[in-house]
């Protein structure tokens, strides 16, 4: 497939990694803000790679995880209701609630439906038409698009059983709210270009300018993650902070007109919380006022919602970059992808999960992780060479 095999090199990541090191003079901490990057990451040992001056610290950037308790309460509650079929993608069914999780409601006798498109769950409503169909709308600025384009065909094909449980939340307004944080230790940003992809980058130089931190916009390839690390620690070492394009082939500055054209007329902005973080102003969307009869949560009244997460889960650190997934005391314990506690252990972009699923099992002291050169030397491959040279990166 053409981008795949080129961005997976190992000889050119041996030469991205030697410009960094010859680079960095100082430790810096930079956060790769999307969930799919830090499955790359972990993957393929690239944190392990990069030098000891380097941490990586793993953003909010996990559409499942930053979904708050209350709203999986919500889907759940409508879920149970009868005359409802719930629709949502299979990654959702597992979030645990406040005590059970959509996968039970099913069981115990609620129409919940795994959908591949939310064009499947309008397809659903219009062949339903004595039922309710609810799709549970969650994500970032890449899902955001499709989802009001069907609320869009709804209104526009007056499917009026269809509606839409929104919970989309936008990435610049978290990077902010990150960066003022009295506990934040972010000094540079690998942004999501599949975000920018739609969006554009019109938003990042501003927050760049104010909290004079390099933002470089990065793919998802070990090439990709390595030279947005280069790219911002550059900056870092030069004293600069801009914004760079790192993913040129998929974002232009611009974005996609259409896509946020259709954002402006189904949704308007507001405030929405982050699980494990809190209410963040202007950082998600809601369906406007003339697409409101589409509003799950103005359709369905729920009310007396008493969320409860585990006292034990400390995935809300995580999610914040206060904590590696390996230094919850529940990890890999109490808290397996089999009986998770939180999101980030349930959902495929999830930190705790690409812990888990990478068996990074141990929590390593900061700063005594042994330079790559002296594994190298020591007759020990790191774990981004190995799964380079040994795996379908290969």
């Amino acid at each position: 497939m053409k981008y795949i095999d080129e961005f997976q090199d190992p000889a050119l990541a041996g030469r991205l990694l030697d410009e960094i090191r010859a680079t960095v003079t100082r430790p810096w901490a930079l956060m790769e803000v999307c969930g799919g990057q830090t499955h790359s990451i972990i993957r393929h040992g690239i944190d392990q790679l990069l030098p000891p001056e380097i941490e990586l610290i793993h953003g909010p950037g996990c559409p499942v995880c930053v979904t708050p308790l209350e709203m999986i309460d919500k889907a759940l509650e409508i879920a149970s209701r009868p005359g409802v079929i719930f629709c949502s993608f299979g990654d959702m069914l597992r979030v645990p609630g406040t005590g059970r999780d959509l996968f039970q409601v099913r069981g115990q006798g609620g129409d919940v439906r795994v959908v591949y498109s939310p064009l499947d769950a309008l397809r659903i409503a219009e062949q339903n038409p004595d039922r309710q169909v609810v799709f549970f709308g969650i994500g970032f600025e890449t899902t955001a698009p499709p989802n009001a384009m069907t609320v869009h065909q709804a209104r526009k094909r007056n499917i009026r059983n269809f509606s839409l449980l929104v919970s989309h939340v936008r990435v610049p307004p978290a990077i902010d709210a990150i960066m003022r944080s009295p506990d934040c230790r972010v000094q540079g940003f690998l942004a999501a270009g599949h975000v920018c992809s739609v969006m554009g980058t019109a938003e990042y130089p501003e927050l760049a300018r104010r909290h004079q931190v390099p933002i470089v916009v990065t793919g998802f390839e070990p090439l990709d993650i390595l030279e947005g690390v280069r790219r911002t620690v550059l900056q870092l070492e030069r004293g600069e902070h801009t914004v760079e394009n790192a993913y040129q082939r998929a974002v232009t500055a611009e974005g996609n007109p259409a896509a946020q054209a259709m954002l402006s007329d189904v949704f308007e902005i507001t405030d929405r919380a982050w699980r494990g973080i809190g209410v963040i102003p202007n950082s998600g969307w809601r369906l406007s006022e003339r697409y409101r009869d589409h509003d799950a949560e103005h359709r369905f009244s729920v009310e007396g919602i008493d969320t409860r997460e585990p006292a034990e889960c400390r995935s809300g650190e995580v999610l914040q970059g206060l904590l590696k997934p390996n230094e919850c005391e529940a990890f890999g314990t109490t808290c397996t992808p089999r009986s998770p506690l939180g999101a980030t252990m349930v959902s495929s972009e999830g930190a705790c999960a690409a812990y888990y699923l990478y068996r990074r099992l141990d929590a390593g002291t900061p700063g005594q992780r042994p330079p790559a050169a002296a594994r190298a030397a020591a007759g020990t491959p790191s774990p981004v060479t190995a799964s380079l040279e040994g795996s379908p990166l290969a």
